[in-house]
């Protein structure tokens, strides 16, 4: 383990004792994500947006069908929560030129430097914000690609009849999981199940869902969880330990949709889904776009 942050976690637990893993992946996605382009293949990833425009323009004519819903508010705006380079919104906004009375006030919620100067470089203009409770209110469409994942986690080990939080030790020059002490009050479980919860998601897609608009959810995630740990670590596009290279892998873990639709309706929004990324575009037309694209009669380029 090696790095300025596994340093200043070095020191840290020295003083204070183990911390959780929610703290571990807050540090370590914020390090990593503030001086860096992780996208493509000189990163350490690649999302949908990147692979084909089809993807961003299938979002943008999604937003249309959104705001038509809406009645055609003149005023709205279109929010989108961890938008990478801004490729999926710059491929929605060319899309929804097809309904020229659409025309929103787009918001971006990024707190890296390095990629809001990749977002800006798109031509589009936005309004750039740390968090999602300082966009103003009314009318808005939101879409979050790969958002939800990258949020902090906290992990729960079933030991001996109780759970315990899993927390992120020093073992000698690394770092390695230890169990916390018991927790009272905790539901069953089976021997070596593990839990996840994300305290974020839940308040967001609430605050989210308090809006009138819509909103679009896409990512890695399950309905019912497995017992099994879904945290993970990606450099050069290979999954590495998730505690070896602290700042310096992308973390994420699966998105427990069951309680962001749960946060959705207790906020008071109608939930629709989850369904597979691939049945959402086919219903969406995305088999049509691809035959326009393959025969050379690109109306939205």
């Amino acid at each position: 383990m090696t790095g300025c942050l596994a340093a200043r976690l070095a020191r840290r637990i020295e003083r204070d004792g183990p911390i959780s893993l929610a703290e571990f992946i807050a540090l370590s996605n914020t390090a990593y994500y503030a001086g860096r382009d992780p996208f493509g293949r000189g990163g350490d990833f690649t999302t949908a947006p990147e692979i084909s425009q089809m993807f961003g323009e299938i979002a943008g004519l999604w937003c249309v069908d959104a705001w038509k819903r809406l009645d055609r508010p003149a005023e709205f705006r279109l929010i989108e929560l961890g938008p990478g380079r801004g490729v999926l919104m710059a491929d929605a906004l060319r899309a929804a030129r097809l309904e020229p009375a659409f025309r929103p006030e787009v918001h971006l919620v990024e707190t890296s430097p390095v990629l809001r100067s990749l977002q800006r470089a798109q031509g589009f203009d936005a309004v750039w914000h740390d968090s999602p409770d300082t966009i103003p209110s009314g009318p808005s469409i939101w879409i979050a690609n790969e958002f939800f994942d990258a949020l902090p986690i906290r992990q729960f080990v079933r030991i001996g009849g109780s759970w315990h939080e899993r927390l992120v030790d020093m073992d000698g020059d690394g770092l390695r999981f230890v169990a916390g002490p018991a927790l009272r009050h905790a539901g069953a479980g089976e021997e070596g199940d593990i839990a996840e919860v994300c305290p974020a998601a839940g308040g967001i897609a609430a605050a989210l869902a308090a809006r009138p608009g819509y909103g679009l959810a896409i990512d890695y995630g399950y309905v019912e969880p497995s017992g099994r740990p879904t945290v993970q670590a990606v450099s050069g596009h290979e999954p590495v330990d998730p505690l070896s290279r602290p700042g310096e892998a992308d973390m994420s873990a699966h998105v427990d949709f069951a309680a962001l639709m749960r946060a959705g309706r207790e906020a008071g929004a109608a939930v629709w889904g989850p369904a597979p990324q691939g049945e959402w575009l086919r219903r969406s037309g995305i088999e049509a776009r691809a035959a326009r694209l393959g025969g050379q009669e690109d109306a939205l380029a």
